[in-house]
């Protein structure tokens, strides 16, 4: 069975984001889907001083750790002025203290989503072209505009659903070539 890990980039209880991911999670057949919450990783904002201070805090270990479990890792990015949030970045940030490639080469199909036209394409940029640095081998990518009008229960219009599926499709054919190949 695959074990994937799922987030939206977003602290927010309501956050479309982590809707959309857990419900892309959903999507793979046989799989063992694990939901993280960017809540349950809060730690202070992320500064030399602290880590010189206090050493990595412990939630961004459990983070990697998580990261590391799965076969395939699906992440939908809020976008807030362009870019990740801040409770993602902190993270991140603190996660790559910790180790550098924070997504340990695993496949990733990358999403964002907004209340807008744009669906949240300029923090979609950024993903797909900054998280292979941080060792995520991005097989994917989606942006689903106009949240409220096209996601209820899943994606509802027919068009965007197709593109999403073609752009899945290189995600769930890796993750399965992945755990064949372990």
């Amino acid at each position: 069975m695959k074990k994937l890990v799922v987030f939206g980039g977003s602290n927010s209880k309501t956050s479309i984001n982590a809707q959309l991911a857990e419900w892309a999670g959903a999507q793979v057949e046989d799989a063992e889907v694990k939901v993280l919450d960017l809540n349950d990783y809060e730690m202070p904002i992320y500064g030399i001083d602290k880590e010189m201070a206090s050493g990595i805090p412990v939630q961004a270990n459990q983070f990697l750790e998580d990261l590391a479990s799965a076969d395939g890792i699906i992440v939908s990015f809020a976008e807030h002025n362009g870019n990740f949030s801040a409770a993602y970045k902190n993270i991140f940030d603190w996660a790559s203290r910790a180790e550098r490639l924070v997504y340990a080469n695993k496949p990733v199909f990358v999403m964002a989503t907004s209340p807008g036209p744009r669906g949240g394409a300029g923090v979609l940029n950024i993903a797909t072209s900054s998280l292979p640095y941080a060792g995520a081998n991005v097989v994917g990518s989606f942006s689903l505009p106009s949240f409220p009008s096209n996601f209820d229960n899943g994606i509802s219009n027919d068009e965007l659903k197709a593109q999403f599926q073609e752009a899945f499709s290189n995600f769930t054919s890796e993750i399965h070539e992945t755990s064949v190949k372990a």
